[in-house]
Parts: C-alpha cells; sequence; structure tokens
C-alpha cells in the first residue's frame, strides 16, 4: 500500500536524523552537559514521538481487511444517501491530505435494475475512530466522471437525493454526463455536471442541490430544495450569457403535480403555469406585466409523443434561432427531432419582429412530423407592400451544419411603393405579380444561397447561373443594398 511505504520512509528519515545528532555529541558528553542536553532534547523528542504516534494512528485502516472495508462504507453509503454503491475493484487508503479511500470502475444501484457507471469515487472518512472499523463513518464522497442514464422510471433521482442525510456528510459530483432517454431508450439531449453538490444549510434546516452544467453548449447554474412544509420542490436556474433567470415551484399530487414558473429575462418578467402526469405535460405562458405582450399555451402528450404550441405575441425575438450560441439552434443541431415517433406542432401570430419593424403580420407556423422539420405555410408581410410565403421547406443537419432549404413566394400588393423603395429605374417598371424564390440558408455562416428566382413564372438562366451566396452582415443597410441590386437585376431581366 501506498501510504504504508511513504510512513515506512518517514520513520527511517527521523531514525537517521536522531543518530547523527546523537554522534554529534557523543564526544562533548560529561556530566554537567548531559543535562542540558536531555532537558533541551526533551520537547525535540516529544514531537518526534508525537508525529510518530500519529502517522500510526492515520495509517491504522492499512491493516483492516479489505472486503471488511468495503462491506463497511457501502452499509454507511446507503444509510445515509441511500444509494447501493457497487466497487468493482479494491479501495486503496491515503491520509494525504487527509483521510480517504480511492476506488475506480464503480456503480450506483438504483431502483434495483437501473445502473449508473462511475469512473472514479473518493470516499474521505472521519478522523474520529480510525482505529475501529466498526465506528468508522463517511465523511464525504467525491462522484467523478459518471454517466447518469435518465428515462421515465428514474427521472426524480436527483430529487429523491434531496431526503437524504447530508448532516454530516457532502455529496459531490464532477464532471459527470446526464443522458435523457425516451420510451425506446434513445437518447433526446446530454447535460453536462460540471460541478455538483449536495451539502445541508443548517440555518434553514434543509438540504441544497447546487450544480453547475452545461447543455446543447450552453452554461447554466441551478439550486434545487425540498419544501416539505408547503410539499413543494423549489428550483432557480440562471442563465448568464442570456441574462435569464427562471423560479420553479413544483407540488406533487396524487395523480396530477402542478406548477409555477416565474422568468426574469432582460429584466421583463413572465409566468408559467402548468399540470402534468404520466401521460402529457400542459402549460400557459403568459408576460407579467400590466399590457401583455405576448400569451402562449401548449401540450406535450408523452404517448404517443405529439405536441402544440399556440399562442400571439406582439413582438417576436429570433436572436434565440439565429445568433451565434442560439439555443433554439443547438437544439436543432443534436437532431433530438428526427425521430419518427415525433410530432409537434408551432403557430405562432405576431404583429412585428424585433430589429425588423418592416415586416409585420407575422404567423409562424413549424411542423415537426415523421422526423422532418419544416415551415411551410409561415407567413409575414413587409411595409403592407409584399405578402410572404414560404413552401417546400426543409431543416436538416449537415456534417454538424444547421440547414434551412426553401421557397418564397412574394405576393406583391403594392407595386409603386415596391419600385420606390428598390430605386428602380421608371422604364423598367412594369406589372409584377408575383416572384418566387428558392434558397438555402447556413445558419453557422449566416449565409442566403439563391438558387433561381422566377417573375411571374418566368426566369433567367444567365441571371440564375450568376448568383452569388450572400454572406449577412451586422450592417442592415449594407444588408439592403445588396438585395436592392439583386432585385433590380431580376426586374431587368424580366423586362428583356
Amino acid at each position: 500500500m501506498n501510504s504504508h511505504n511513504f510512513f515506512v520512509k518517514i520513520l527511517k528519515k527521523i531514525n537517521n536524523f536522531i543518530n547523527s545528532l546523537l554522534k554529534k555529541n557523543l564526544n562533548k558528553l560529561n556530566a554537567n552537559n548531559l543535562k542540558k542536553l536531555l532537558i533541551n532534547n526533551k520537547i525535540f523528542l516529544i514531537i518526534i514521538v508525537g508525529i510518530i504516534l500519529f502517522f500510526s494512528y492515520l495509517s491504522i485502516p492499512n491493516i483492516f481487511n479489505q472486503n471488511e472495508i468495503s462491506s463497511k462504507i457501502k452499509k454507511n453509503l446507503l444509510n445515509k444517501l441511500n444509494l447501493e454503491f457497487n466497487f468493482e475493484k479494491k479501495l486503496e487508503y491515503k491520509f494525504f491530505p487527509r483521510p480517504h479511500f480511492t476506488t475506480k470502475e464503480s456503480s450506483i444501484i438504483f431502483n434495483e435494475n437501473e445502473i449508473f457507471e462511475i469512473k472514479k469515487i473518493i470516499i474521505y472518512v472521519s478522523l474520529e475512530n480510525l482505529y475501529s472499523l466498526k465506528n468508522m463513518r463517511v465523511k464525504d464522497i467525491i462522484i467523478e466522471e459518471a454517466n447518469f442514464n435518465l428515462n421515465k422510471n428514474n427521472y426524480g433521482f436527483f430529487i429523491k437525493l434531496l431526503d437524504s442525510n447530508f448532516k454530516d456528510i457532502k455529496l459531490e459530483i464532477i464532471n459527470s454526463n446526464i443522458f435523457y432517454r425516451n420510451l425506446e431508450n434513445d437518447v433526446l439531449f446530454i447535460n453536462n455536471i460540471t460541478n455538483a453538490k449536495y451539502i445541508y444549510d443548517p440555518d434553514e434546516s434543509k438540504n441544497i442541490f447546487y450544480s453547475k452544467n452545461k447543455i446543447f453548449n450552453l452554461p447554466y447554474s441551478m439550486e434545487l430544495f425540498n419544501n416539505k412544509d408547503n410539499k413543494k420542490i423549489v428550483s432557480k436556474i440562471n442563465i448568464e450569457s442570456l441574462r435569464l433567470q427562471i423560479e420553479n415551484q413544483f407540488s406533487i399530487g396524487k395523480e396530477l403535480n402542478s406548477g409555477i414558473s416565474e422568468f426574469n429575462f432582460l429584466n421583463l418578467k413572465s409566468v408559467a403555469e402548468y399540470k402534468t402526469n404520466k401521460n402529457y405535460f400542459e402549460f400557459k405562458l403568459f408576460d407579467k406585466s400590466l399590457k401583455s405582450k405576448f400569451s402562449y399555451d401548449g401540450k406535450l402528450n408523452f404517448r404517443p409523443f405529439h405536441s402544440y404550441l399556440i399562442g400571439s405575441a406582439i413582438e417576436l425575438n429570433f436572436s434565440h434561432l439565429f445568433s451565434s450560441n442560439a439555443i433554439i439552434k443547438q437544439l436543432l443541431k443534436t437532431e433530438i427531432f428526427n425521430n419518427s415517433n415525433v410530432t409537434f406542432k408551432l403557430n405562432i401570430f405576431a404583429n412585428k419582429i424585433k430589429n425588423f419593424n418592416d415586416f409585420k403580420n407575422i404567423f409562424l407556423n413549424s411542423k415537426i412530423q415523421e422526423g422532418l422539420i419544416d415551415l411551410d405555410q409561415t407567413k409575414f408581410s413587409w411595409k403592407n407592400y409584399v405578402n410572404f410565403n414560404l413552401t417546400d421547406s426543409l431543416i436538416y443537419v449537415k456534417d454538424g451544419k444547421l440547414i434551412l432549404d426553401a421557397s418564397s413566394e412574394m405576393n406583391v400588393t403594392n407595386l409603386d411603393e415596391v419600385y420606390k423603395f428598390l430605386l428602380t429605374p421608371k422604364n423598367f417598371r412594369k406589372k409584377i405579380n408575383k416572384i418566387n424564390i428558392n434558397f438555402t440558408y447556413l445558419f453557422d455562416e449566416k449565409v442566403i444561397n439563391i438558387k433561381n428566382i422566377k417573375i411571374d413564372g418566368k426566369s433567367d438562366k444567365n441571371l440564375n447561373n450568376n448568383l452569388n451566396n450572400i454572406y449577412l452582415r451586422n450592417d442592415n443597410l449594407q444588408n439592403k443594398i445588396y438585395f436592392k441590386n439583386l432585385l433590380n437585376d431580376a426586374i431587368k431581366s424580366y423586362v428583356g
């Protein structure tokens, strides 16, 4: 054992030091200075003896039987955490920086048949009673690089741990993953735990779970505790990069669970009320201000997985889809919805789009069915001059990149105003009813590849062959100029 060998080396060094000290002073000894030598070295010898006894005490667990130690620690963890651990390899004892056991390739058995794999465990024991295996107590435990597979049978694993006795023990989880799986055991998404810990708060007499995580490359922190007096589970989530805080209260009933969540996003507050059971999750999300800016209703049916979201808003914010680290974009890139058993419908009406006030009367229509994601029949208007309608759309992932293929049909309702905006020369201003554009949009690169332009069903081969990729820039004026030139070129080709 490593710690035992280290202890033996310490003793040898101490012994050699004492021998050299005696040899140096042996020739100087006489009746008078012998007494002084003994008095001066008395304290030193007491310290040496104390160090020897202390290290001897710390090394006592090395003499215990390996199976007995393993059995004792398992029993201690089961009593305090109600978790059954399985140590596949032997426990190694070390007393620096404080007494602890380590082992690799372990697991936790939950609900009799659920097994969570762990690469490394560090188990700290109390300094008291190291001489007695019977009275040895586990103080803290650190789990590293674990894989937790959660499904409908064990989704409450981390919440159930709050019922454990953390008054004299702390549980910490480092660099681990939570795999959320569906009924077919397919991975829906992965949550990375950077650091998490269960501790007892003596001031409020409750267990608290703190966690720093990352999901879809989005860091967030969470605090969770069980309010037993009100029979509620309270959680607080903070996503700093989005400046979003979520406070949630969840009440557990016999047949139906319910809750309320409050969202604080950029100092704007909204509330979600929801209820759920084993078959569905139903919610209502609305703005908390006096003049409500949005209201959404949704329902998720679990068997089969069929969901919908219907709502209305004064303003839609698409930054969650188009920005560099947009959470919706990252979610779509995981291909979590590319499942034939998943059906999802989204219908949202809005007056305008944030930062693009010229676009009005938005109807966002999204459908996920049989693994396909489309935006067909999504409609919006530009200054009440042109009505847009998306068709033949498909969102997919290729080589890790999110791509939208679609066609846009533009019906012109006020041609004179369109020509004024485009600054089209008067000799090219002929009657136009409809413009069709086929395009591909690359979300990561922010590039639009226009494949074909038709005006009233007519297209020009030379124009279409010379179409280039459009690199969208933060400067909207520059983008506007490019689109103006492109449409004017198409009109000139149409007029001939």
